[in-house]
């Protein structure tokens, strides 16, 4: 039987929503092992002078106990 627990991050990136998921996801992943998946939450932007210039990320990542 396998248990997992999910937790719940905020990434950005200066370059678009897929950047900030792959950080986020490969940060977890130097905190916890046996990443598994993750579905966005959350999905916003910073604005300054009109322009986008910040993209970020509220995923809930899973990840198996040992």
């Amino acid at each position: 039987m396998s248990v997992a627990k999910v937790i719940e991050i905020t990434a950005s990136s200066p370059k678009s929503f897929e950047d900030a998921v792959a950080l986020g996801i490969a940060r977890a992943d130097k905190t916890v092992e046996n990443v598994q998946g993750a579905w966005i939450a959350e999905q916003k932007v910073v604005v300054a002078k009109g322009k986008v210039t910040e993209y970020r990320v509220t995923m809930r990542v899973s990840f198996l106990l040992k």
